[in-house]
């Protein structure tokens, strides 16, 4: 059995922002950005288990670096649950199906979101996957690479740059500018 104070590591591992309260703790209110790890004593821990959904907030979004931790929070968990952002990009580009299926299964919702994150943001090329990602979690990655490349910002005219001069360079220079404005110079009338 860990002490109370032993410090363990937690991370988010969830898209959006996971936060709870201890009343137990003089009401500690913790909030985790996506993807943000902090260190707190296994107690905290221990007493957000005993708040309702927490738990589940343990389980499926938050990753406690501590595998004796874990086991007294949550008794035998999959493999799958100690998976970090590096080792879902590794299964998605370089996994076998295979493998990929048995995460989809076995996986708490935090690693599955990693999967839609990191399937959408690699665009994986192997359509295997990406089918079994849509029949398994109903999420079209296909669909959502689209989606991101027709919304993706335009280049701005400073990320432009000319691959040519114009034909008549100097005629270009010295003709006047068009601002938009319909006059040359704005009429300030005073009252």
């Amino acid at each position: 059995m860990l002490d109370d104070k032993t410090i363990v590591e937690v991370t988010n591992r969830d898209n959006g922002h996971v936060g709870y309260i201890i009343p137990d703790l003089n009401n500690l209110r913790r909030d985790f950005a996506p993807g943000e790890a902090k260190s707190v004593t296994f107690e905290e821990m221990k007493k957000l288990s005993y708040q309702p959904g927490g738990r589940k907030l343990i389980n499926d979004f938050l990753l406690i670096d501590n595998q004796d931790a874990v086991a007294e929070l949550l008794g035998k968990v999959e493999p799958e649950y100690y998976y970090t952002a590096d080792e879902v990009k590794e299964l998605l580009l370089h996994g076998s199906l295979d493998a990929l299926k048995d995460c989809i299964d076995y996986s708490p919702e935090g690693v599955k979101d990693l999967i839609k994150k990191y399937a959408v943001e690699l665009q994986i090329n192997d359509i295997q996957k990406r089918d079994a990602i849509k029949t398994m979690m109903g999420f079209d990655v296909t669909s959502a690479i689209a989606i991101n490349a027709e919304t993706a910002e335009p280049e701005t005219a400073e990320e432009k740059a000319r691959r040519i001069s114009p034909i008549n360079e100097k005629k270009a220079q010295s003709e006047p500018v068009a601002t938009g404005r319909r006059v040359s110079t704005p009429i300030i009338i005073k009252k």
